[in-house]
């Protein structure tokens, strides 16, 4: 980790800004209908968004040398392979919220948005805390190794059976807007007047639901997007100090994780098919964690106690790479034992 800045000039940061946008605007286009993403599609999807991803990092290496690009690389590797667990929770969530496939992506294009945003103020507080000492980073060392620990004690809970009823954002949701349970399209808020056509309809004859005129009510999706906000908004605590354990440099830190959450509302429906086979997957995330700690310790102990030791930034790609590799690799090679269907 390098301890200063690396003075990025405009230009560098006006390529990051075009790319990202223009990359944001063309996934926008693309998936603007409410039909569910396939396999295929979703995989030709995640293969662009890493050229693209890939595409940047050989910039960073041709005007900023190898060091540059190997910093980028590795944080969006890192923050690729931490997301999975993330993904892995939104699966749950929307298996709990009963939301149909074709609604899926549009609430995981408002949840990039909203760790987009998120994140890149959680840069700005993260690198600028480092600037207070060295001791901050082997704070960020502890919390990076707790939530290792967290994921390691909770072993194979399954999250489907995780109930969101009472989380704080459906709840706070309530708080706003009454609810109306059953889903009016892809829409978040609908009218009186767009509930009443709603039970007007044959299936929903038998449904008993008192309308008041002139409010509005949310959706069971505006319940699912707020729970998705505030999953990844906690998730965000992890990923960043984990990321900002590659490199001080804002622009590095946000470039990374810019790029691999851009990628991640395609790379969910990847996850998603082939999850039953990506068993050990999240055993490569514990074990990242742990890596990322001792990073962030030996750093920090470097710089109290300059005993020498640190872990370069082509080595740390290489781990990461490597852990992830390994992670797949024991998926085939391992299956686990298949879960009994439950009976309804």
């Amino acid at each position: 980790m390098q301890s200063d800045s690396l003075g990025f000039p405009l230009e560098t940061t006006i390529v990051f800004v075009v790319v990202a946008v223009a990359a944001l605007l063309t996934d926008i286009f693309a998936h603007r209908s409410h039909k569910p993403i396939g396999l295929k599609s979703a995989s030709l999807w995640t293969l662009f968004w890493i050229a693209v991803s890939l595409s940047f990092a050989a910039f960073l290496y041709v005007h900023h040398g190898k060091e540059v690009a190997s910093l980028f690389l590795t944080g969006y590797a890192l923050e690729q392979v931490l997301s999975i667990d993330n993904l892995f929770v939104i699966m749950a969530i929307f298996a709990w919220f009963k939301v149909p496939d074709g609604y899926r992506h549009r609430i995981l294009y408002w949840g990039v948005i909203g760790a987009i945003v998120f994140r890149g103020i959680f840069v700005v507080i993260g690198t600028s805390l480092l600037a207070l000492g060295p001791w901050v980073e082997m704070v960020f060392a502890v919390v990076i190794l707790w939530t290792a620990i967290l994921m390691m004690r909770a072993g194979n809970d399954d999250e489907e059976n995780d109930d969101y009823s009472d989380h704080i954002a459906n709840r706070l949701v309530r708080r706003f807007f009454p609810v109306f349970p059953k889903l009016v399209g892809p829409h978040f808020l609908v009218s009186s007047e767009q509930v009443e056509a709603e039970l007007a309809k044959p299936e929903n004859q038998g449904f008993s639901f008192t309308v008041k005129k002139g409010v509005r009510y949310a959706t069971p999706l505006l319940l699912c997007i707020a729970v998705v906000e505030i999953s990844d908004l906690m998730f965000a605590f992890d990923s960043v100090p984990a990321v900002i354990a590659v490199s001080r440099e804002p622009l590095i830190v946000y470039s990374a994780m810019m790029f691999a959450v851009l990628g991640l509302r395609t790379m969910y429906f990847v996850l998603e098919a082939l999850r039953k086979y990506l068993v050990h997957l999240e055993k490569s995330v514990i074990f990242l964690l742990f890596f990322v700690a001792a990073k962030l310790a030996l750093n920090s102990s470097n710089h109290l106690w300059h005993h020498g030791v640190e872990i370069s930034a082509l080595a740390s790609l290489y781990v990461v790479l490597g852990v992830l590799a390994l992670g797949i690799i024991a998926s085939l090679l391992f299956p686990g034992k298949k879960k009994p269907h439950s009976v309804s």
